[in-house]
């Protein structure tokens, strides 16, 4: 086990989205802080959702990351499809269920709680899936719907419904969302941001 680590640790700090997706939990790329963070289970979860969208599925690591990233789908119960756009710096700090949409969009360095559900509306003038801009945090048990945008530095907090637009620097609250201006809504909450290449 401490010989697929040590590997994974190296594949890791190599590919940009995966350094930047680490650096969000610890705030350093060191063996001992990968060490701490490979048993969140969000990091845990994110190395193979990663590895298996970037890898040839006929490489033996691909194949290795595929069929990891289907099991802990089921033992985490995050359901973020390989197909999803997910910007660098993604953090998913707790265990619970994600459910979130093939075709959502987001940008970099976003936040997902747990119990949060970002999805697609059927019909009305929102029919489609988000696009989430850059420094994102969705709450515990937030629900995002329909073809929205939310702009940069947004914080959504835990227990909102959310099917509008929102513009960036904005706090979301409640159901029906009501939107705050709020320069810096995301600090304090978007940390350890990855600056390196």
């Amino acid at each position: 086990m401490v010989m697929i680590k040590r590997y994974l640790y190296r594949v890791v700090l190599k590919n940009k989205t995966l350094r930047a997706d680490f650096f969000r939990y610890e705030g350093d790329l060191t063996w001992k802080s990968f060490k701490r963070s490979f048993r969140n289970p969000g990091f845990h979860f994110t190395i193979y959702l990663r590895l298996s969208t970037e890898l040839s599925k006929y490489s033996l690591l691909g194949m290795f990351a595929r069929l990891k990233y289907r099991n802990l789908t089921y033992k985490y119960m995050y359901q973020i499809p390989r197909l999803t756009k997910i910007g660098k710096g993604l953090q998913i700090s707790h265990f619970g269920t994600c459910l979130v949409h093939t075709k959502a969009v987001f940008g970099e360095n976003c936040y997902f709680s747990h119990n949060i559900a970002v999805g697609i509306s059927k019909r009305g003038t929102n029919k489609g899936v988000p696009t989430i801009g850059n420094r994102v945090w969705i709450g515990a048990n937030a629900i995002v719907m329909g073809n929205i945008t939310i702009g940069d530095d947004v914080l959504i907090a835990g227990n909102s419904f959310l099917n509008v637009d929102v513009p960036a620097h904005s706090i979301v609250l409640g159901n029906p969302a009501k939107i705050i201006p709020r320069e810096h809504a995301t600090e304090d909450y978007i940390i350890n941001v990855y600056e390196g290449q």
